[in-house]
């Protein structure tokens, strides 16, 4: 258990690093981009939210990367390994003098997000045994979900009332403590035995990665096209003060901690049902949002279920991508991540665009809603593909 509490703790840094930005653009933009502030403080904090997208980014690049690269290396190794990779780049974020600099260090800083969780989430099935593969990457997600719930706000906190670059040294901190941990109590497990960058890349041939991955680009942006836009819906739709925007997303995150929790155990039973339940529920909890949130409780039910049945879909969808990829193993899991962080731009890209044309705070749900829909069924073409490819194989023989 100590050993999975330890990766687990790497979840939670990684948590910090990657959300802590959202809370304190305005900070940042003060302090990095001070005549621009005083000029415009909303032109100001939106040029600062290019910390945001350059994260977004790295994740993206990084993660089949630092996959291939890897592959050889024994699991723990791999995971020190990232971890001092995320520590030197968010001291970095800190440190830096400039905004441009800022920039390549929350890049550099996000280069290993993917293949963290691919190789710790590896390790954690591992520890659990044979079986239990999406439980392993729910338990490394369920620190991403504490975080959101407690480290984020304290950690936002934090640096509004003292600086932001304290804050990101105070995660460059967890990231060492992860680091400690994981040195100390998690085993040693060898790398894949046929393990290698040719095998991890060959992965990127097959059509079906790339349509499980498209399943969770598309399908999970329905998540973000809500959860971006959750503060001015509290504020302007629900009518409540501000100060209850914390607290919606509060809810938002104690629904993540269950969905992801329990996304890990059915995926081991039964993966294609899973991911049928798990937008199904989606689409519904999600319509279910978009007409109940003009009221209070209809808000934090709302948020509570949308948060619960996206990251259900968390680890099934990390499981069915390392299923669609045998031999790759850790390249499947790290595009999980790439596929998560390009659902993110894509959610609140579309939900900006709705909002843009004046159709309301509610009309990203909307195009939530659509979204879930068009996951769900690219999920089943593979789940269809991959059941025509099994057919076509016997025959062959026979023939």
């Amino acid at each position: 258990m100590a050993a999975l509490a330890a990766l687990a703790l790497g979840g939670v840094a990684v948590g910090l690093t990657e959300f802590v930005a959202m809370g304190l653009l305005p900070e940042i933009a003060r302090n990095l981009l001070p005549h621009e502030y005083a000029r415009s403080s909303p032109d100001a904090v939106a040029r600062a939210g290019w910390m945001i997208t350059a994260y977004a980014l790295g994740v993206v690049v990084g993660a089949p990367l630092i996959a291939a690269l890897s592959a050889r290396l024994p699991r723990k190794k791999l995971v020190l390994g990232l971890l001092v990779l995320f520590a030197v780049g968010t001291v970095a974020s800190a440190l830096a003098p400039t905004f441009e600099l800022v920039l390549v260090a929350r890049f550099a800083a996000a280069l290993p997000h993917g293949a963290y969780f691919g190789a710790a989430g590896l390790l954690a099935a591992t520890l659990w045994g044979p079986g239990n593969e999406a439980r392993g990457f729910a338990t490394v997600l369920s620190g991403l979900t504490v975080s959101n719930v407690v480290g984020v706000p304290l950690i936002t906190r934090l640096g509004q009332t003292a600086d932001w670059r304290v804050a990101y040294l105070v995660i460059a901190g967890v990231f060492l403590l992860t680091l400690l941990a994981v040195f100390a109590v998690v085993p040693e497990v060898a790398a894949a035995a046929d393990g290698s960058p040719a095998a991890e890349l060959r992965a990127l041939r097959t059509s079906q990665v790339w349509l499980v991955a498209a399943t969770g680009a598309i399908g999970f942006a329905g998540f973000f096209a809500v959860d971006s836009y959750i503060a001015p819906v509290t504020t302007d739709v629900t009518g409540l003060a501000a100060a209850t925007v914390p607290w919606a997303l509060v809810a938002v995150g104690l629904g993540m901690t269950v969905g992801n929790a329990l996304g890990g155990w059915f995926a081991d039973r039964d993966l294609h049902r899973s991911m049928v339940i798990g937008f199904v529920a989606m689409i519904v909890s999600i319509t279910a949002f978009s007409l109940a949130a003009s009221t209070g409780v209809g808000l934090f039910v709302g948020a509570f279920l949308v948060g619960a049945t996206s990251l259900y879909l968390g680890p099934v969808l990390q499981a069915r991508l390392i299923t669609v990829a045998p031999g790759a193993q850790l390249m499947g899991a790290a595009l999980n991540q790439s596929a998560m962080n390009i659902a993110n731009s894509l959610g609140a890209a579309l939900g900006s665009v709705a909002i843009a044309a004046g159709l309301g705070y509610l009309a990203p749900a909307r195009v939530g809603i659509v979204l879930a829909v068009v996951g769900l069924a690219l999920g089943l073409v593979s789940f269809a593909a991959g059941r025509r490819v099994r057919e076509r194989v016997p025959a062959t023989v026979a023939g």
